[in-house]
C-alpha cells in the first residue's frame, strides 16, 4: 500500500495531475500526456504493478483560436452569441448627398482654406441665389443649382451627378467663389453691390 501512495505521488508530481482509483483528474495543464496508476497486486501488498492510463486532454482556448474563429462567419456568429455582453462595432455609412446642403457647405469650408466665420456670408449669398435648392433653375438666365452656375453644365467639372447632388454643386460653387472672389464674404460683398456674383 505504501508503494501505491509513493507512485501515485510521483505520477502527480510528474504530470501535474492527481491519480485516484484509475481516474486522472487534470489540473488544467494541457501538457499532460499520460500517467500511471499504481495498484497492489494479489501477491504482495508491497509490490506494485504500473499500468498506463490515458489522460484526457482538456480543450484549451486561446486568443489565437478566437482570431481564427473570427475569420469564419459561422464561428464568429457562434462566438458573438456565446458572449452577448460584449459590445460589437457596427459600421455604418451614409451618403453625404442626403445631408442638409447648409451642413455640407459648412463642413467643406475648411477644404478651401476658410474659417467657419465665412459661412454666414455664404448662407446669405446662396439663400438669395437659390434658397439652397439643388434643383433651382432660373428660367431667364438658365443658371442652375445651389450656386446658380451659368450654365449649369459647368458643374460637370466637379462630378457627373451635378444636376442632383448637393455635394457636387457646393464643391463647384466654393471653387468658383475661391477663384473669382477669394472668399464667400468677398462674393457676398460683390453680390450686395452689383446684385449678382
Amino acid at each position: 500500500m505504501r508503494a501505491t501512495v509513493v507512485l501515485g505521488g510521483l505520477a502527480a508530481a510528474a504530470t501535474g495531475s492527481v491519480v485516484a482509483g484509475g481516474l486522472v483528474l487534470d489540473n488544467g495543464d494541457s501538457n499532460v500526456a499520460a500517467a500511471t496508476v499504481a495498484a497492489p497486486t494479489q501477491q504482495s501488498p508491497s509490490r506494485v504493478a504500473a499500468a498506463p492510463v490515458p489522460v484526457r486532454r482538456a480543450v484549451s482556448v486561446s486568443r489565437s483560436s478566437d482570431r481564427r474563429a473570427a475569420t469564419d462567419p459561422t464561428k464568429a456568429a457562434a462566438l458573438a452569441a456565446a458572449a452577448p455582453s460584449q459590445v460589437q462595432a457596427i459600421a455604418r455609412t451614409e451618403d453625404a448627398a442626403d445631408s442638409d446642403p447648409k451642413s455640407i457647405a459648412s463642413a467643406l469650408l475648411g477644404e478651401f482654406g476658410w474659417e467657419g466665420s465665412q459661412f454666414g456670408c455664404l448662407d446669405s449669398l446662396w439663400t438669395r441665389e437659390s434658397g439652397w435648392n439643388v434643383h433651382a433653375d432660373n428660367p431667364s438666365s438658365s443658371a442652375y443649382g445651389i450656386p446658380q452656375a451659368l450654365p449649369g453644365a459647368k458643374m460637370a467639372s466637379a462630378g457627373p451627378n451635378w444636376e442632383s447632388n448637393p455635394v457636387t454643386q457646393i464643391r463647384w460653387g466654393l471653387g468658383y467663389i475661391q477663384s473669382r472672389y477669394g472668399s464667400p464674404c468677398n462674393a457676398w460683398g460683390h453680390s450686395e453691390s452689383h446684385g449678382w456674383y
